[in-house]
């Protein structure tokens, strides 16, 4: 018999207490269907508050499943920015390195993959968890085909290259970011309009002080080159 059945047992028991002891006259009886009113109440409450905890635990349990990454121990969780990475034709490694990582249950170490991210998560390590997500990768993964190596005091990711080419950087935010500090390459490019779109870039995002003091060094810069223009040699 489980809980549930044994609740409707006991309310059952007590709506026929409740019944007897409207129909009581004498005191004694009365006070002898009180007391087993008031003991079926309690048990029953005990029995509902096992059914709550067996369903919290139930739920608590479920979730953990439905979430590959959820943490289920107890400390808090260390955002991981410190690693290492290199490539080989068919791999680019990350490396991790964690003291003591390699000492606790290959479980508490979890990955996922998708073709442009990925996250690691180590659980419970010194009482703390540690996470690590990459989105935004330079180029596409094989999901399926990367992989986790676990080392002493180490976690290596390993992301399996649709294609062999090289990786220059690990995202597109740094090659972005290594772009817009590149001076222009280009032999036709005349050097003054660097500088030009530099001074334009500047007034734009300026406050107005700033664009006050860009206005007036384009200004001066005309008078002296009008006045160059205008002389007689």
């Amino acid at each position: 018999m489980d809980i549930k059945e044994e609740i409707a047992q006991l309310q059952s028991d007590l709506e026929e207490v409740n019944v007897l002891l409207e129909k009581a006259v004498r005191k004694r009886v009365q006070d002898v269907l009180t007391a087993e009113k008031k003991m079926i109440e309690r048990e029953i409450a005990n029995k509902q508050q096992q059914e709550q905890h067996r369903l919290l635990k139930q739920k608590d349990s479920g979730d953990s499943e439905k979430t590959l990454l959820a943490s289920t121990s107890r400390g808090y969780t260390v955002k991981i920015n410190n690693y290492g990475w290199d490539q080989s034709d068919k791999f680019v490694k990350i490396y991790i390195t964690l003291n003591g990582v390699h000492k606790i249950p290959a479980d508490n170490i979890q990955t996922n993959f998708t073709e442009r991210s990925f996250e690691v998560l180590v659980k419970d390590l010194d009482g703390k968890n540690y996470q690590m997500n990459v989105n935004n990768l330079l180029s596409v993964i094989d999901a399926k085909e990367s992989f986790r190596k676990v080392k002493t005091d180490m976690v290596l990711v390993m992301c399996k290259k649709k294609t062999q080419q090289n990786w220059e950087f690990l995202t597109q935010v740094e090659k972005k970011t290594n772009d817009k500090k590149k001076p222009s390459s280009d032999p036709d490019t005349d050097p003054g309009d660097g500088l030009m779109n530099i001074l334009k870039k500047m007034y734009d995002e300026g406050n107005d002080e700033m664009k006050r003091t860009i206005n007036k060094a384009w200004a001066e810069s005309r008078d002296k080159q009008n006045k160059v223009e205008n002389m007689d040699f």
